[in-house]
């Protein structure tokens, strides 16, 4: 037994943290940012403790090194024998210990008693118990009694588990930022229309109700209202949904945010403030968000069951040492502290956040950003994923998805490019469509417009004519039946073409279907998830892309403000949901799911409302991100237990179990012990790999 003047050091202080707890147990409402002080305010919040761990390590991390050195157990390791003994210098390495003990653990003695006053022991508890015994025995053995300190592994512990918390803080995502997103959409001021004709610039937040409001071509409409002149198609579909922009003419009612085409539109304001669509959505994102559910970390779990075994075993210890045995009050407690000490692994600290920080940045190289870990670490579970249509699955453009030729006379091609060459002077959506599918054009002439029916005019010298199938009944043209309802029966657009008053053949428009939506739905759904789409396009449309893909449910003509509830409905059946979306319709919804995945090529409204964000836009990475959370976890949960198993070796050892036979667990042999379990549990985690 050692004396105060010359203690051995005992290594056997295998104290750790898996960082997350530090979240849980110093503020439950870490994960939960939406509902507290702001986003700006939670990721200033971040950033400042991830700054602080950061500041921590590092000081004490240079203390740390003068502690090694003045420690007997790692002077003999390195052979130096009592060679750099000198008097005072326990006196030294505790006066350098109780600054790292105070300054680096306190964000964990203070996480302890916040876990204990809510009588929810976890990760704090254990590594404030594990620093806190360390350091209180051997400050007694400095000054008081006989024993061994445990000074370089309450520094080493000190160490691991700042960093641990250091990488876990930067593995987090800034905070959300979508109800700063959706009020980006709206635009700053308006242009309000005044008796004698002119225009006044005013700020938005002075628009009343009854103005009337002038907006240019590809300007954002600054409120909902209703059209009292002029005469525009509307992009609506951030806001609706629809793949398809509106035509507006007077009387028709327009939604703040959404872009006007290219034409002028007076509107009078019929709704600000809080009754505008727009600030309906935002609501609808907040209570949603307010509304998620906590994830209890996996790693905190660990914690909360190792305590209770460290203080179950650390007082078994001691009662059977002092009750059972002839050896003396100091023996057991020193027996005592060194199991207390060696029941939380140094690895513990790392077997989580090294798995966090490489899953995080391998889903990064695959396009797949994650903002919310625990979110994240719940889509292993995830039962059914809910798709928006438009956007998502198919391409949220209105386009060419058929083109008929109905005799010899003309090709699919030529069809196609001489009905782009006269459409190119229309500026209908269906028109915008047709143009964009082809690269090049022949000169129109003659142009005209067929009122509420089509468009006519010449092209290389031929009459075109580009019509409704009204105008086909109306001059009693055959109509082709079969071929039409076909496509009507898909929600397309169908317009026909007659050159030189022939009818030659049909175009058809609509929302085309992506390539890999259904390798997507198929890899899914033999991963035992239910693919259900949302959309508010019509049953017509919805049931043939539900059928294209293979859906197992979908739900159709689905308004923007019950999106939301449609999850809420999905979740009720008893299942983990997720939803992916790209549209600011889609914001409530993606925070009300379990799971919110944002198509990132879509509004910054839904990617900072989701969890996960897809960069490439491609429904394949679906699949892709939930085979990497499921490995995600398998890995979490092997480093726990390369991290942790060993304590079922070490602390018998450590109690003294083999007593009788000359066999204890000496520091030596626990410090290898603790090394080898950190690599394992460090090389491990590279193994990590996203399956397509």
């Amino acid at each position: 037994m050692a004396n105060a003047s010359e203690p051995s050091h005992s290594g056997s202080s295998h104290s750790s943290h898996s960082h997350h707890s530090e979240h849980k147990s110093t503020s439950d409402t870490h994960h939960n940012h939406h509902n507290e002080n702001g986003h700006e305010g939670h990721s200033g919040h971040h950033a400042a403790m991830a700054r602080d761990f950061f500041r921590r390590f590092w000081i004490s991390l240079a203390l740390t090194v003068p502690i090694l050195a003045l420690s007997h157990m790692i002077q003999g390791f390195l052979g130096f024998g009592d060679t750099l003994h000198f008097y005072g210098d326990l006196y030294l390495s505790f006066a350098f210990s109780t600054i790292v003990f105070f300054y680096g653990g306190w964000p964990f003695l203070s996480g302890l008693v916040d876990e204990l006053k809510k009588k929810q022991p976890g990760m704090m508890t254990l590594i404030g118990v594990a620093i806190g015994v360390a350091y209180l025995y051997s400050t007694l053995v400095v000054f008081a009694v006989e024993g061994k300190v445990f000074f370089w592994e309450l520094a080493t512990l000190v160490d691991i588990m700042l960093i641990g918390h250091y990488i876990e803080m930067k593995s987090v995502m800034s905070a959300s930022k979508a109800l700063e997103e959706l009020a980006k959409l709206m635009p700053t001021e308006a242009h309000v229309l005044q008796e004698d004709g002119s225009t006044e610039d005013i700020p938005l937040d002075q628009l009343q109700k009854g103005d009337r409001v002038r907006v240019k071509p590809g300007e954002k409409i600054p409120a909902d209202g209703e059209v009292v002149e002029g005469g525009s198609s509307v992009n609506e579909s951030l806001m609706t949904g629809e793949s398809t922009p509106v035509s507006k003419e007077s009387g028709d009612e327009v939604i703040g945010g959404s872009i006007n085409g290219q034409g002028s539109l007076t509107v009078e304001v019929t709704r600000t403030g809080e009754d505008s669509f727009l600030s309906q959505v935002i609501n609808l994102v907040r209570e949603a968000q307010e509304s998620k559910s906590r994830t209890q970390d996996l790693a905190n779990r660990a914690a909360f069951w190792l305590t209770l075994i460290a203080l179950g075993a650390g007082a078994l210890t001691f009662f059977a040492w002092t009750v059972y045995s002839t050896q003396d009050f100091v023996f057991a407690l020193e027996r005592t502290v060194t199991v207390m000490v060696i029941t939380c692994p140094h690895a513990l600290g790392l077997a989580v956040p090294l798995v966090v920080a490489y899953s995080t940045n391998l889903a990064a190289q695959n396009g797949f950003l994650i903002r919310n870990r625990p979110a994240f670490e719940e889509a292993r579970k995830l039962e059914a994923i809910i798709f928006d249509k438009t956007g998502t699955l198919t391409y949220g453009e209105f386009g060419v998805t058929d083109v008929l030729a109905f005799n010899d006379t003309y090709d699919k091609d030529s069809i196609l490019k001489l009905t782009a060459s006269l459409e190119q002077h229309s500026e209908h959506p269906i028109a915008q469509g047709i143009v964009n599918a082809v690269d090049d054009y022949s000169k129109a002439e003659e142009f005209n417009s067929i009122t509420g029916k089509g468009i006519e005019g010449r092209v290389d010298g031929k009459q075109i004519k580009v019509v409704s199938p009204g105008y086909l009944r109306e001059q009693q043209i055959e109509l082709p039946k079969q071929q039409y309802e076909e496509l009507s029966e898909q929600g397309k657009t169908v317009v026909f073409v007659l050159i030189d008053d022939k009818l030659e053949g049909a175009i058809a428009l609509g929302d085309k279907i992506r390539e890999d939506s259904k390798q997507a739905i198929n890899a899914l759904q033999s991963m035992g998830i239910q693919c259900i789409m949302l959309t508010g396009d019509n049953q017509k449309t919805a049931a043939y892309v539900a059928e294209q893909l293979g859906l197992d449910d979908f739900f159709a003509e689905v308004l923007p403000d019950e999106k939301a509830s449609k999850v809420k409905e999905v979740q009720q059946r008893g299942l983990k949901v997720a939803m992916t979306g790209d549209g600011v319709n889609d914001a409530p919804a993606l925070a009300q799911a379990d799971v919110g995945i944002a198509i990132g090529a879509g509004s910054d409204v839904a990617v900072e409302t989701g969890d996960i964000i897809l960069t490439r836009s491609n429904p394949k990475d679906v699949a892709s991100l939930i085979g990497l959370a499921r490995s995600t976890y398998r890995k979490m949960v092997q480093n726990l237990v390369w991290a942790t198993g060993y304590n079922a070796f070490a602390i018998p050892l450590a109690a003294g179990v083999l007593y009788a036979y000359n066999i204890i667990l000496s520091p030596a042999v626990g410090a290898i012990l603790m090394s080898l379990s950190t690599v394992i549990v460090a090389i491990n985690a590279r193994f990590l790999k996203v399956e397509r």
